[in-house]
């Protein structure tokens, strides 16, 4: 794998794309910007140095992971950084640290990446955000349930967070957790959680909107068992997710209990909810941005130690409590919900600060629509 090498990291994160006059998509016009790639329009984004919303400092760039590009963003207090980044204020000499880390993995599209929702320290855990290293910005590639290159990047995460990030900044790697949004949620649950989580012993993951069973072996079912897990949805949720999600709750417990965890042990590592009754990921009623900016603000509350539980902001009519244990709440009740996902036109990729956006007419999830299989 190769590592771009830290000490040029500060000149790496400075030489990124900034903003252009003219046509933002390189195209020669609205044609040309149409036929540009998600991930070439997101390639125009400025990434760099900038502030997150408690003051710690973001690093937005890129490096090569087994071939595939992985930019990526960090937010940590400054001197958590490693000196040998020559970061402004870094300060720490060693990679063992004391904070934790979320690293969120995006929805089709890589809204989240953008938004980057946990961006802010929280319960001692530092947030990372990686985009995904395909053309539609579709972690595992593919499309819907087909994540067709999904063990490659459930491969390149594992090797981010193992190999990357201790030369970047100090932390406790005893504490890594993880987040998915929609389908970034679909790899963590169909390949990273069955083949990495030997990795990161005492995880925990919270899949919002979406999940799938294992797609590929499980390597150690005592890691993966050990694993707290939160499934979060909404009553209307994706037709396509509607059917994958209590598959995966199903499995998943399965996967627990054949290492003999009782029922009550299950139900402590093991939780799912899907009670407010908003759309695709609109979690708190509303939409689907600041849906996900909820569940990422009571991230420590549902998956970390002592947590209780309580998202604040959940949408009706849910109380707030979202842990409930998996063992006799697998098949949860969906209500209507689409059979495709269009991404809003006012919602698209703003720049925290900078209120540059991707303009709202050239760019859409390919088709504008996430198809449901023999559903063209």
């Amino acid at each position: 794998m190769y590592i771009l090498p830290l000490l040029s990291l500060i000149g790496a994160v400075t030489a990124l794309p900034q903003r252009r006059g003219g046509n933002r998509n390189g195209g020669g016009g609205a044609t040309g910007a149409q036929r540009a790639t998600a991930q070439q329009q997101a390639a125009q984004i400025p990434g760099g140095i900038s502030t997150a919303t408690d003051g710690s400092m973001i690093i937005d760039s890129t490096v090569n992971v087994n071939g595939l590009p992985i930019r990526f963003k960090v937010s940590a207090p400054a001197d958590q950084f490693l000196t040998v980044t020559n970061l402004p204020g870094a300060a720490a000499t060693s990679a063992n640290g004391t904070l934790g880390v979320n690293v969120l993995l995006h929805g089709d599209g890589g809204q989240s990446f953008f938004d980057f929702p946990n961006q802010a320290v929280q319960a001692n855990t530092m947030g990372v955000a990686l985009l995904a290293p395909d053309q539609n910005l579709f972690w595992g590639g593919g499309s819907g349930l087909q994540r067709t290159d999904g063990v490659a990047h459930a491969q390149a995460v594992s090797d981010f967070v193992t190999q990357m990030l201790p030369q970047m900044v100090a932390f406790d790697n005893s504490k890594v957790f993880f987040t998915g949004v929609s389908g970034g949620s679909l790899l963590l649950s169909g390949f990273f959680v069955p083949a990495q989580m030997q990795n990161f012993a005492n995880s925990g993951v919270m899949l919002n909107c979406g999940g799938m069973p294992p797609q590929v072996a499980v390597v150690d079912a005592t890691a993966v068992a050990g694993t707290t897990i939160h499934f979060q949805s909404t009553q209307s949720e994706l037709k396509l997710l509607q059917n994958s999600i209590p598959q995966a709750v199903v499995a998943y417990e399965k996967i627990a209990a054949d290492q003999g965890l009782s029922a009550a042990q299950i139900n402590a590592l093991q939780t799912v909810d899907n009670t407010p009754t908003g759309g695709h990921c609109a979690f708190d009623g509303k939409d689907f941005v600041s849906g996900v900016q909820v569940m990422a603000s009571s991230f420590s509350n549902v998956i970390q130690a002592g947590g209780d539980g309580i998202v604040t902001g959940i949408g009706a009519p849910s109380n707030g409590q979202v842990k409930k244990g998996v063992v006799g709440n697998e098949q949860l009740r969906f209500v209507g919900g689409q059979k495709r996902w269009v991404v809003p036109n006012d919602k698209r990729w703003v720049v925290p600060d900078d209120k540059w956006v991707v303009p709202d007419d050239k760019w859409v999830v390919p088709d504008d629509k996430w198809v449901v299989p023999d559903d063209k």
